[in-house]
């Protein structure tokens, strides 16, 4: 609707541009706000939100505001109260857990609690539920309660009560087990008066789709709403919004703010099609673009939307400049011989810029994967640059590495009884705190460390049963890669340390979303072994690295993963670790396939678009792999920027291409044979297709992987398989990814 020439402009609204204006005035039906990288979406959000209040289309407690996160619906509240010039009071403004807390506190009595009902923390959930799988005698091995957790949580975040879970989805999970225990899980829950955080919101649609009086109360009550972080929602949060959103009568005032191009968490279960289909699920619904970009250079945003173009699925949108400086430093592309020089490489830009008077604070390293950051901090250590790890530990703090260091301690130095006492038990060996402290009683009357008295009081026989058993494969284990020091060299050692004393088993074995990231830090611990001439040399730099003194200044370098990077912003950012395996992920492709591929795709868009004035991609032609270099070939991703908004330097991409297809130097081990994210592929990259479920591949049958070779199928999740190869261990694939043997 044109505005009156006559009425003037609210204040408010006169700072926003002709797109943001729309997304706010459009006030009546579904409204879809399309928002790009840095185009000021919580502006518009809080603004909007503050408009209906300031003309009176409603009053705070008539309208529901979404957010993914406490901070975000802090500073919302924040900033619509300095609109308002006074704190709105009676808002029902919170994240989706928070909203449905309330609203079940008011309906508890539908689900078979009372408004008094506790909410479990994690801890508690995973005791209750080993109290509920007792009865069924699983193997708690095969079948961890942290992975039956997992399950029932992906069912809950699904919408799917235990009536709702079909007999096809039961069979693939817990020998067949897991709804009966979901079912007990949840009839215990009630009779505790108890819930989950995943049964805020299943309990909510529950009764929201079982009670039409309590929907129509909300229809009443919420004459608006409006969500931040569409495309980030999954099934039950879709559900829930659908429900409250379509009414019998009046329109639907629904607005979604989100960006299907910055849609990268698919692994915690949101779903970019949610987005995608606004249109259909709300029919005649505005769509409103908010394309100017108030963040990054011309230079910038066309590489980055060059790039985003290569997805199909995507509703599309090209970002335009709002800086006045608007074009910019094209994005710089660097070739380098090995991991090695890109952290020197990396390392000696900032401190160039730093010397040049750029902030420490406006500068961040974005990687893939966590275990990319070792080099990095290491070489920020060297040269004296301050930095902080966004959203983690610094390498050398992260437990698995403080794990396997102390398993190199005591295979350095046998005297070392701290190490030994974190690692008497690690994995669990039936050696508790008690029988440890009656080891260390024992070990004080015998001269030497409590390694020397653990291996007297094996030969005297003074150990019985399990301990005994435990701690003797465990000091043989050690005798064993003792000897191997001395002949083949540290990293195959420690490998098999790790290996012999069951240490990488456990982390094989396990089924959390961790586990593959944390095989990935050993990994990446047992290349930087590889770098000095022997253990204690490694050791000693260790202890001199986590020594180094903290800085207490807040002018450092980030150092993040992609995923942890969004709706942050930096003037430089570095993207080191742009090769085949590495970016786009091979374990991602191996699962999700093309889908899998164009979310990749999406978070090389986001760590693009974090950037204002400078972004600079890095590809190394070889990652050390163990004492030996694997040959890797430069990411897609860097071929589908446009090339004139790039500048090349250091090797070229065909020079890049002929290297990787040479002979490789790839060494043996216990993670060679799992995947490639570490020095990516050997051959040119492979065609990613759609995912196609292959059906009836049952439990047992033997398969075989292009690149992980035979094995035997243990699970069947849907299209995804679980799969013990004969060389690479248990491995999760999508069927189509795999030729039926037996």
């Amino acid at each position: 609707m044109p505005q009156d020439p006559l009425i003037p402009t609210p204040e408010y609204l006169s700072r926003l541009n002709p797109e943001q204006r729309r997304a706010i005035e459009t006030t009546e039906g579904p409204l879809l706000i399309l928002a790009g990288a840095g185009t000021g979406k919580t502006r518009v959000l809080t603004t909007r939100f503050a408009h209906l209040l300031l003309t009176g289309r409603a009053y705070p407690s008539q309208i529901l505001a979404v957010t993914f996160t406490n901070k975000a619906a802090r500073e919302m509240r924040e900033r619509v109260g300095a609109l308002l010039g006074e704190p709105a009071e009676g808002l029902w403004l919170g994240t989706f857990h928070a909203i449905c807390a309330r609203m079940l506190r008011r309906h508890a009595e539908y689900v078979g609690l009372t408004s008094g009902f506790n909410i479990l923390d994690t801890d508690d959930q995973l005791r209750l539920l080993k109290q509920i799988m007792e009865p069924f005698r699983l193997d708690t091995k095969r079948w961890p309660p942290n992975q039956l957790m997992g399950i029932i949580q992906r069912w809950k975040d699904r919408g799917l009560t235990p009536d709702r879970v079909t007999p096809a989805e039961d069979t693939d999970f817990a020998n067949g087990q897991a709804l009966a225990i979901y079912r007990g899980y949840q009839q215990r829950l009630r009779e505790l008066n108890t819930c989950d955080f995943g049964d805020l919101m299943l309990h909510m649609v529950e009764i929201l789709r079982s009670q039409p009086n309590v929907l129509a109360q909300y229809h009443r009550i919420f004459r608006y709403i409006l969500v931040d972080e569409y495309q980030d929602t999954n099934t039950i949060q879709h559900l829930w919004l659908r429900l409250l959103a379509k009414r019998e009568q009046g329109p639907s005032n629904i607005a979604c703010v989100g960006d299907d191009d910055q849609s990268i968490y698919s692994w915690r279960g949101a779903e970019v099609e949610n987005i995608l289909r606004f249109e259909k699920d709300f029919p005649g619904a505005a769509v409103v673009r908010l394309e100017q970009n108030y963040r990054s250079t011309a230079q910038i945003l066309a590489a980055a939307a060059g790039l985003i173009a290569h997805n199909e699925g995507r509703l599309g949108k090209t970002l335009r400049p709002g800086r006045e400086d608007a074009q910019g430093e094209k994005v710089q592309i660097i070739g380098v011989r090995d991991s090695d020089e890109e952290a020197r490489i990396v390392g000696g830009a900032i401190e160039r810029l730093h010397a040049d008077g750029h902030p420490l604070s406006e500068m961040a390293i974005l990687m893939r994967a966590g275990f990319q950051t070792r080099p990095f901090e290491e070489r920020l250590m060297t040269i004296g640059i301050p930095y902080r790890i966004v959203g983690g530990l610094r390498f050398y703090e992260r437990s698995e590495i403080r794990d396997c260091l102390a398993y190199m301690r005591v295979l350095s130095q046998p005297s070392d009884d701290l190490a030994f006492e974190r690692i008497i038990n690690v994995p669990k060996r039936g050696v508790g705190a008690v029988a440890v402290q009656k080891l260390h009683g024992v070990a004080r009357t015998l001269p030497g460390p409590l390694t020397a008295g653990v291996l007297t009081q094996i030969e005297q026989g003074a150990l019985k049963g399990k301990s005994k058993e435990a701690l003797t494969s465990l000091m043989e284990a050690f005798q064993r890669a003792k000897a191997t020091l001395e002949t083949e060299g540290q990293v195959v050692a420690v490998e098999q340390l790790l290996e012999d004393s069951g240490y990488l088993q456990m982390w094989r074995d396990d089924r959390s979303v961790e586990a593959p990231g944390r095989l990935d830090n050993i990994r990446e611990l047992l290349r930087a072994i590889g770098e000095f001439a022997t253990l204690e040399g490694f050791l000693e730099h260790v202890a001199l690295v986590m020594d180094t003194e903290s800085e207490t200044s807040d002018d450092k370098v980030s150092l993040m993963t992609l995923h942890g990077s969004k709706g942050l912003e930096f003037d430089t950012v570095f993207l080191p670790g742009w090769e085949e395996g590495v970016f786009p992920s091979q374990r991602s492709l191996d699962e999700g396939g093309n889908r899998a591929l164009e979310e990749e795709r999406r978070l090389a868009y986001v760590g693009l678009t974090r950037a204002r004035l400078r972004a600079i991609v890095v590809h190394a032609a070889s990652r050390r792999i163990y004492a030996n270099w694997q040959a890797s070939m430069p990411s897609r991703f860097i071929e589908e920027i446009p090339s004139e908004y790039v500048q090349t330097s250091g090797q070229s991409l065909e020079s890049r291409r002929q290297a990787a297809a040479a002979p490789s130097m790839f060494a043996s081990g216990p993670f060679t044979s799992t995947r490639r994210s570490s020095g990516g592929p050997q051959t040119p990259r492979p065609r990613v297709t759609d995912v196609q479920p292959q059906a009836n591949v049952p439990v047992g049958a033997t398969v075989f992987h292009q690149k992980f070779g035979e094995g035997t199928v243990v699970a069947v999740d849907g299209s995804r398989l679980e799969i013990n190869f004969e060389n690479g261990g248990i491995k999760r694939v999508m069927a189509n990814f795999v030729e039926i043997r037996s």
